[in-house]
């Protein structure tokens, strides 16, 4: 499990020097009032399911390459979040998001208690959750975006959890093979689908705005 999470702790930190650097050289505004900013926000969608569904057909030189890419271009997509909140509430609030995630995660991987009947319903829960931020994206209810905001943490601390047990179930020792090498990988990727989107709703709840911006931060699956 280690390389599991030595990948994500990998995908953060480009993924962070990413949104930052897009954010405080001018970059992620120029291309904001643009279709660009679609492509942005979208194109880590694809990078996922590209991933998810190529992984056992690919080398894991390429899987690691196109996760790399992956997190940069998620790093992007959440530059905005730089431009919203002060540099102050993202970093407490990235510490209590990793202290959730860390727990969570460790309950998961300790627990002798089956999670599996939780999955079906978290991952639902996770989809109408997307579902209703998209809708937010052109109805813009405050309101709806705080109950978004609250039923996902929910959810994603519950997800962290599950995850973290069923990658323990089937992961294998990744420097045995390149299968093991894969399965570290593709377990990386979904809890570090899990922090991201856990810190995102976290920063909606608790993040200070700069005065000068009012602008919403979306979930990204």
């Amino acid at each position: 499990m280690l390389s599991v999470y030595n990948f994500i702790a990998g995908g953060l930190i480009v993924s962070g020097l990413t949104g930052y650097g897009a954010a405080r050289t001018g970059f992620y505004q120029q291309i904001a009032g643009t279709p660009l900013i679609w492509v942005v926000m979208l194109t880590p969608l694809a990078a996922v399911f590209f991933l998810s569904f190529r992984i056992e057909r690919m080398s894991f030189a390429a899987a690691q390459l196109t996760f790399w890419i992956y997190a940069t271009l998620m790093g992007l997509s959440l530059s905005g979040i730089f431009l919203v909140y002060t540099d102050a509430s993202i970093v407490r609030t990235f510490f209590i998001a990793a202290a959730t995630f860390g727990a969570m995660s460790l309950y998961g991987y300790m627990t002798g208690r089956d999670l599996t009947r939780f999955g079906s319903f978290l991952f639902m829960g996770l989809i109408g959750i997307i579902l209703a931020s998209l809708v937010n994206v052109f109805v813009a209810s405050v309101a709806l975006q705080f109950a978004v905001s609250v039923i996902g943490v929910v959810l994603l601390v519950g997800l962290t959890a599950y995850d973290t047990q069923r990658i323990k179930d089937i992961y294998v020792e990744s420097d045995e093979n390149e299968l093991g090498s894969k399965t570290a990988l593709i377990g990386a990727l979904k809890l570090y689908l899990d922090f991201i989107n856990l810190f995102v709703m976290l920063v909606q709840l608790t993040g200070e705005r700069r005065d000068w911006e009012n602008h919403d931060c979306r979930i990204h699956a």
